[in-house]
């Protein structure tokens, strides 16, 4: 852990803090058949696994590296979101166990929180609102309008000017893919961590260089926090 105090905790939503129960994958499934990918054989089983490999990352951007054509990727895009917010109007989402506690004891302890998605920021909006978080976390992030999806850095650092942290490595990153590993390396976060709770086991996130692999959010709160109070002496 770093010898300096986390002052920010940029934590993924999808898989993360939020349950995804194989929400992903069946938008994703109902976009591919939209957009006319066969519905099964090889061509399915390797744009379906493709998805799986870039889970974290913004969603367009998995639909433009899929299907190499910006009209369909668009059509894929919207066909997907648009099944996942059905999928939470019909209560489909539900938070991970502890997640919500887990963020209220972390801004307890004066750690700002920040909640980011590769989703757009009208579907990160909906789920909010059907999980009562709207005030929950101190900021929420989506890619567009300038900042990147992971892996690139821009959601981190958006939130470090944003909410006024005093530099990257006062910054603590969590999520449950190596996108969100990626991503916080690449902004140079003193915690780069992944949790099991989500679409990347142990092994793919140690891979990615995780500095921490934790068992979900909660235990990330706890070594944030007992790591800022060693820090504070």
């Amino acid at each position: 852990m770093p010898d300096n105090e986390i002052q920010l905790a940029v934590i993924d939503m999808a898989g993360t803090t939020v349950a995804d129960d194989g929400l992903v994958v069946s938008a994703f499934d109902a976009a591919a058949t939209a957009v006319g990918l066969p519905t099964d054989g090889p061509e399915r089983d390797r744009a379906r696994q493709y998805v799986l490999d870039t889970m974290g990352q913004s969603k367009i951007v998995v639909f433009r590296g899929l299907f190499g054509d910006e009209d369909r990727a668009q059509r894929a895009n919207a066909e997907f979101e648009g099944a996942y917010e059905r999928a939470i109007d019909e209560g489909g989402a539900r938070p991970i166990d502890g997640a919500a506690e887990a963020i209220t004891l972390l801004r307890d302890a004066g750690v700002k929180v920040a909640l980011t998605t590769g989703f757009s920021g009208t579907t990160q909006e909906k789920l909010l609102a059907a999980l009562g978080w709207q005030t929950l976390p101190d900021l929420v992030l989506a890619p567009g309008n300038g900042v990147r999806g992971r892996p690139y850095p821009d959601l981190i650092l958006t939130a470090l000017i944003r909410l006024e942290a005093d530099a990257v490595t006062s910054v603590a990153a969590l999520g449950d893919t190596s996108s969100d590993v990626e991503s916080a390396l690449r902004a140079g976060c003193a915690v780069a961590a992944g949790t099991l709770t989500g679409a990347h086991d142990a092994d793919r996130l140690w891979a990615a260089h995780a500095t921490h692999v934790v068992a979900d959010v909660a235990e990330f709160a706890d070594l944030i926090i007992t790591s800022n109070r060693t820090a504070k002496g």
